[in-house]
C-alpha cells in the first residue's frame, strides 16, 4: 500500500513542471504579456530534481516551444523580453540536464557501492563461517553459545578467535584468543592457530600439548612478530573443568547464587608465537587452573575488547557486574544482554574485536530443572 501512494506521487509530481507551462501560458494570454515568459524556466528545472536528463529535456523543450510560440504570436514580446526568456529557458534546460547527470550518475554509484558492500559483507559471514564455523550448542550437559563483533566496519571477521570441539570420551575442549592487533589484518594468524588447534585437539595429550603444536604452528607458518594470547579448556561430562592461560583474561564462573569470580592458573604462562623463543609452554598441565561446575553455573571466555572498552569518561566496561544478570534459560539471550549494555557503555563502535563464549552446565537428564 505504502509503494502504491509512493509511485502515485511521483506520477502527480512529474505533471507539476507541465502544469506551470500551462499556467504561465495562460496568464501571459490574460495579461497580454511576456513578463512571466521567464517563469517557463522553472519547469526543466524542477525536473531535474527527481528526473533523468532525457526527461529534462524534453520538458524544456516543451517550454521552449510553448515559449517560442508565445513570443510570435505576441508582437508586443518583440521588444526583447521574449527573447530573453527564451535564452534563459533554453541555458536552465541545458544546466538542469548536466545536473540531472550527475544527480543520476552519483545515485548508480551509490547503489552500486550498496551493492558491492552487501556482496563484501556476504563473502565476509561465509568466510567466518569457514574460518570460525558453528560450536557444538549441546554435549551432553555442556551447552555453548558464542559471539563475535569485528572492530572493522564493515567486516565480520577479524583477529580474535574461538573454537569447541567434542572429544570420542564425551568432553569437549575449547580455545578463545586474541591475535596481537585486530580486523582483517590479524585475519591470517587467526586461521594458524584455529587450524592447529583442531588437528592436535582430538589427539590423546592434554592441554599442553594442543598450546605446543599451535606454538609450533605460529613460529613455523607466521613470519611477523604477532603473539596470540589463549585460553584452553578441558570441560569433563561430570563438570569438571582444567583450564591453560596465556597471557589471556581470564574467563568469569557466574555460580546460580549470582555470585562471580575469576578462574585459571594462579600464574598465568605467556602468550603464544612471542619473537625470539620469549615463550614458555609447560610441559604438563600441572600448573593449569582448575574448577567443578555444579548444574545451573555460568562460564564466560572472552577476549580483552570486552573489557578494554571504555565509555566517553574513560571507565572501562564493568563485565564481571554484568555477569552476574546473565541468568537467563536461553543463552543467546544472555550473550545479547550483554552486548547491549557493551553497545550502551561504549556509545558507539568497538576499538578492538570483541569475541564471547558463553558455557553452561546443565542438570543430568531425568533431574528437576532448577536454577
Amino acid at each position: 500500500m505504502n509503494g502504491r501512494r509512493v509511485s502515485r506521487a511521483v506520477r502527480w509530481a512529474a505533471l507539476v513542471p507541465y502544469a506551470i507551462i500551462v499556467a504561465v501560458v495562460l496568464v501571459d494570454v490574460l495579461a497580454q504579456s511576456a513578463v512571466l515568459l521567464s517563469l517557463l524556466a522553472a519547469p526543466p528545472a524542477l525536473t531535474a530534481a527527481t528526473g533523468r536528463p532525457r526527461a529534462v529535456l524534453m520538458t524544456g523543450g516543451v517550454a521552449l516551444a510553448v515559449c517560442l510560440g508565445v513570443v510570435l504570436a505576441d508582437e508586443v514580446s518583440w521588444a526583447g523580453r521574449g527573447w530573453a526568456a527564451l535564452g534563459a529557458v533554453a541555458f536552465v534546460t541545458l544546466a538542469a540536464a548536466q545536473t540531472s547527470a550527475v544527480r543520476v550518475r552519483a545515485g548508480e554509484a551509490h547503489q552500486q557501492t550498496k551493492r558491492e558492500l552487501v556482496d563484501v559483507r556476504a563473502v565476509a559471514d561465509v568466510a567466518q563461517e569457514v574460518i570460525l564455523g558453528p560450536v557444538p550448542r549441546v554435549n551432553g550437559r555442556i551447552e555453548l553459545a558464542v559471539s563475535y563483533t569485528s572492530a572493522t566496519v564493515g567486516a565480520r571477521i577479524g583477529g580474535d578467535l574461538y573454537e569447541a570441539l567434542t572429544m570420542p570420551d564425551g568432553r569437549t575442549r575449547l580455545l578463545v584468543g586474541d591475535v596481537q592487533g585486530k580486523g582483517l589484518t590479524a585475519v591470517r594468524t587467526a586461521v594458524t592457530v584455529l587450524t592447529a588447534f583442531r588437528a592436535a585437539a582430538p589427539g590423546t595429550g592434554g592441554l599442553s600439548d594442543v598450546a605446543q603444536h599451535i606454538e609450533e604452528a605460529l613460529k613455523r607458518r607466521e613470519h611477523t612478530e604477532k603473539f596470540v594470547t589463549a585460553v584452553l579448556a578441558d570441560c569433563t561430562p561430570g563438570g569438571e573443568v582444567t583450564l591453560l592461560n596465556f597471557g589471556h583474561p581470564p574467563p568469569l564462573v557466574r555460580r546460580t547464587d549470582a555470585s562471580v569470580r575469576a578462574v585459571g592458573p594462579e600464574v598465568p604462562g605467556p602468550p603464544l608465537g612471542l619473537p625470539h623463543g620469549l615463550g614458555r609452554i609447560p610441559l604438563d598441565d600441572s600448573g593449569s587452573g582448575r574448577i567443578r561446575l555444579e548444574p545451573g553455573d555460568r562460564l564466560l571466555f572472552y577476549t580483552d575488547g570486552t573489557t578494554e572498552a571504555r565509555n566517553r569518561h574513560g571507565a572501562f566496561f564493568a563485565l564481571p557486574q554484568i555477569v552476574r544478570r546473565l541468568g537467563h534459560r536461553d543463552l543467546d539471550h544472555d550473550l545479547t544482554a550483554l552486548r547491549k549494555a557493551l553497545a550502551r557503555h561504549t556509545g558507539g563502535p568497538l576499538n578492538d574485536d570483541a569475541a564471547l563464549l558463553l558455557l553452561r552446565f546443565n542438570l543430568a537428564p531425568g533431574d528437576d530443572q532448577r536454577g
